[in-house]
């Protein structure tokens, strides 16, 4: 049975992570959260939501997308408080997520200013890093940059 302390009211919810109480019912309309309901029909939160909100605000700044939060969390459960387990097993997928997109991101810094393997050949010195038109083979767009180099 969970304590009057356990619970969060949506205001209480809201004060903890800096969310407006609108911003926490798109979440919940989006399965993000699943609040619990008092005998009176209010949300009642569990204090571990704190934790899954500041989660989804983290990932959503690092460009994932509601339909990729729901995904990743669905590996937690709803029905009680998410263990270090729980977090760790999630945070290994983020992680992994992660190294490729910061590849891909120093893939582009390290060759911004040179070629970024687009196949244009209208530069001069693209001859120099794209003779005969090479990078066509990894397909189109720019595949020395949004692929891994071979």
């Amino acid at each position: 049975m969970l304590k009057p302390t356990d619970v969060l009211s949506i205001g209480d919810l809201a004060a903890r992570t800096g969310l407006s109480v609108s911003a926490i019912r798109f979440y919940e309309a989006q399965g993000l959260i699943t609040p619990q309901r008092s005998p009176g029909g209010q949300r009642r939160f569990l204090r571990a939501d704190i934790r899954r909100l500041s989660f989804i605000l983290i990932v959503q700044r690092l460009g994932y997308t509601v339909t990729g939060i729901r995904e990743a969390l669905r590996a937690l459960p709803e029905n009680r408080t998410p263990t270090q387990k729980d977090w760790t097993a999630l945070s290994s997928q983020i992680r992994g997520e992660l190294t490729e997109r910061i590849e891909t991101i120093t893939r582009l810094r390290d060759r911004l200013d040179g070629c970024i393997g687009c196949g244009c050949l209208s530069l001069k010195h693209c001859a120099l890093y794209n003779p005969q038109d090479q990078l066509c083979q990894d397909g189109p767009g720019p595949s020395a940059v949004l692929r891994r180099s071979r």
